[in-house]
């Protein structure tokens, strides 16, 4: 069976070796976008464009490859956010030979002259902007953003604006490798004034004086003073409770949390140590602490932070599916929100639960065992240090129970 070769073209034509044009000139059909197939005018074979239709081209392909030689024709590096990864998917590996060149992004960089093993590469090319990329554009150095017709240079400052992103040179590369190539510098809000051709490609270089202090701004440490968090007097986890419990959650880089009855949002705020690219869910009824909640997200800049306003158990029939739960305030209706939280978990799942109350801790026990959870429970009572007139004493805070359960 012939194996399907997709070439890179780079940025132009001239970026194409002479193997490339072999491989083409011996082919019986070529595919790609229409400018990549007109660069090809004295091609002999039948030539197929590709556009919306990538479910046809791989039917065709898949019917066709095994007595016709085709060759797929590609901007930059196929395999770099471009059509290489999807026909390895449905074709299969073993079928297709790839052979890369010059993707955008190394283009873009080499017009600089500035190296890219350090950048954060991000794509908005028929793709939404989310936390997450937020998230990884706030505490980098330097980032490449791929752009489209919607998802403009214009429309993506305007995002980083809304979400308190500074500190950055921008620059954008329209049609790279072309002859109406053009790179322009941007500094403060000229780019919202700004149409740029397409295809083009944004670069963030973040100023040298901004380095340190944008990095060392959204720093968060686990058991932070209650001192540091925006919150409603008392009404937060103690600095080591918060520690234990986030160490009972097991938390993970992709994990959705759930922070129920969240409070100032302090357990939620010190999750994002550990999650980056998932998501925390804080839930809360009150609306003076939901704007506390606010407050220290944007203090902390955590992008992922999504706040719900909800009377528990109500409110978490539309949330995404969670891997974790903790609970720190169920009142009265404790064992019905394990319950309702417990069947959206995923397989494997953890939830914790913290109370001061002892007729809490054999309900909550009793109703983990009850949904097939494997549980555990510790107590903490923590003293700490306050000063006297000639010397130091300890000064005891109220125990409090964080029971754990695992979904079998």
């Amino acid at each position: 069976m012939n194996r399907v070769s997709i070439i890179g073209l780079g940025m132009s034509y001239q970026d194409l070796t002479d193997q490339h044009l072999t491989i083409i000139s011996q082919s019986d059909v070529l595919m790609g976008g229409v400018r990549h197939l007109s660069l090809f005018p004295d091609f002999a074979g039948e030539k197929i464009e590709i556009s919306n239709n990538l479910k046809e081209v791989v039917a065709f392909i898949l019917k066709h490859q095994a007595f016709r030689k085709i060759t797929v024709v590609a901007s930059g590096d196929p395999l770099f956010y471009g059509i290489g990864g999807y026909l390895s998917q449905k074709i299969g590996r073993d079928k297709i030979t790839v052979y890369p060149n010059v993707s955008t992004v190394a283009a873009a960089f080499g017009r600089l002259g500035e190296s890219w093993q350090d950048a954060e590469l991000i794509s908005l090319h028929g793709r939404k902007l989310t936390p997450v990329h937020l998230e990884r554009i706030r505490n980098c150095r330097k980032a490449a953003v791929l752009t489209d017709g919607t998802r403009t240079p214009a429309w993506f400052q305007s995002k980083l604006s809304q979400a308190g992103i500074h500190g950055f040179v921008i620059c954008v590369l329209e049609k790279i490798g072309q002859k109406d190539e053009n790179i322009t510098w941007i500094t403060g809000d000229d780019l919202c004034k700004r149409d740029f051709q397409d295809p083009n490609i944004v670069l963030l270089l973040r100023k040298e004086k901004d380095t340190k202090n944008s990095i060392k701004e959204t720093k968060i440490n686990i058991g932070m003073p209650e001192a540091l968090f925006q919150h409603e007097k008392g009404l937060i986890t103690k600095p080591e409770v918060r520690a234990v419990s986030l160490s009972k959650l097991k938390l993970m880089s992709d994990h959705i949390l759930w922070d129920l009855g969240a409070g100032s949002g302090s357990i939620s705020i010190e999750a994002h140590f550990f999650i980056k690219t998932g998501q925390i869910i804080a839930v809360e009824k009150n609306l003076k602490r939901i704007k506390d909640i606010e407050a220290n997200k944007g203090k902390f800049k955590v992008d992922i932070l999504k706040i719900v306003h909800a009377e528990l158990p109500g409110g978490l029939e539309n949330l995404a599916v969670p891997d974790r739960v903790f609970i720190g305030g169920g009142g009265k209706n404790l064992p019905e929100l394990i319950e309702r939280s417990a069947s959206f978990m995923k397989k494997g799942g953890r939830m914790v639960v913290n109370t001061v109350l002892l007729g809490n801790v054999s309900s909550v026990l009793e109703k983990l065992e009850k949904l097939n959870f494997n549980t555990d429970i510790v107590q903490i009572q923590v003293s700490c240090g306050h000063p006297m007139p000639w010397n130091l004493m300890l000064k005891s805070q109220n125990p409090v129970f964080i029971i754990s359960g695992e979904k079998k």
